[in-house]
């Protein structure tokens, strides 16, 4: 599994889609929602569940952590992969808890909740980016799932 050092994939062959929402309580299912429809009955119908979870956990450390007005949601689908790429333009502001993972926290190892946590056990790869060089205008966590064979919608 690669971790927050990664870059992000950049599908060649595939579909992309956005989603701009209001920082507001109800962003994460909004988010999960919106997952859920690119998802369902598509031949990445295995794991609507996990990019349902990990969505609403990313969207929700914006949500909670940072002022950000608007939370970006982009969600790129080809045939190998799915992308989810989450950004607020706060660049600099970190969830507690945020950081290399190693192994399951328990009691109290850690601040915050499990969302970077799952991201490190569901997905095949994720990371962080911070974007605009010398003036960074916003932050991006990402994520991608692996096409699972054998499985179909």
């Amino acid at each position: 599994m690669t971790s927050a050092n990664a870059t992000a994939p950049h599908p060649q062959n595939g579909e992309s889609y956005r989603l701009s929402l209001p920082n507001t309580a109800r962003s994460a299912a909004i988010a999960r929602d919106f997952a859920t429809s690119l998802l369902t009955g598509s031949p990445h119908g295995g794991i609507v569940d996990d990019a349902r979870l990990c969505v609403t956990e990313v969207v929700t450390n914006a949500h909670r952590h940072t002022r950000t007005s608007l939370i970006g949601v982009h969600v790129t689908v080809d045939p190998e992969h799915v992308t989810f790429a989450v950004s607020d333009d706060r660049p600099w502001t970190v969830p507690p808890g945020a950081g290399p993972l190693r192994g399951r926290p328990s009691g109290g190892e850690r601040e915050g909740g499990w969302g970077l946590f799952l991201l490190e056990e569901l997905a095949s790869a994720w990371g962080s980016d911070v974007c605009g060089c010398c003036d960074p205008r916003h932050k991006t966590v990402w994520f991608t799932f692996a096409a699972q064979a054998g499985v179909s919608a």
